[in-house]
C-alpha cells in the first residue's frame, strides 16, 4: 500500500487553492508585506497566484505541473529580509489553523516552506 501525499492529506486542489487565496489576501492586507503588492496588474498578481497553487500542488505530491521558476530566481531583487519572512510565516500559520488543517500536515508544511527560506530571504 503507497503512503497518501500531502497533497491528497491536505484535501487535493481546491482545498490547497482555498488556502493559498486566504493566505494571499492576508499577505496583501499586511502593512509590511504589501508592499511586493502595490503598483501591480491584477493580471499578474492573478498569474501569480496561479503559480504558486500549482508550486503548492506539485511540491505536495499533486498531479499538477509547476511551469515557473526556482524560488531564488523568483525572489531575487525583492529584497526580503527576516521580518519579511517572519511575517509571513505567520500569516500561513494563521491561514492553516483557520482552515482546521490537522496537526502532523500543518507541521510538514511548515517544514516544507522553512526549506525553501535560504532562497527566498536575501537580507539579513
Amino acid at each position: 500500500m503507497s503512503e497518501i501525499s500531502l497533497y491528497q492529506r491536505l484535501g487535493g486542489y481546491d482545498a490547497i487553492a482555498a488556502v493559498a487565496a486566504a493566505l494571499m489576501v492576508r499577505i496583501k492586507d499586511d502593512d509590511k508585506l504589501r508592499r511586493f503588492y502595490d503598483h501591480r496588474g491584477a493580471d499578474g498578481i492573478a498569474r501569480e497566484e496561479q503559480l504558486l497553487v500549482d508550486f503548492l500542488c506539485a511540491s505536495s505530491g499533486g498531479p499538477m505541473v509547476y511551469t515557473g521558476r526556482d524560488m531564488k530566481t523568483v525572489h531575487i531583487g525583492m529584497r526580503l529580509d527576516e521580518e519579511d519572512w517572519a511575517r509571513a510565516m505567520a500569516h500561513l500559520t494563521a491561514t492553516l489553523e483557520a482552515f482546521k488543517v490537522p496537526e502532523a500536515e500543518m507541521r510538514e508544511v511548515m517544514d516544507f516552506h522553512e526549506s525553501l527560506k535560504r532562497e527566498i530571504v536575501e537580507v539579513s
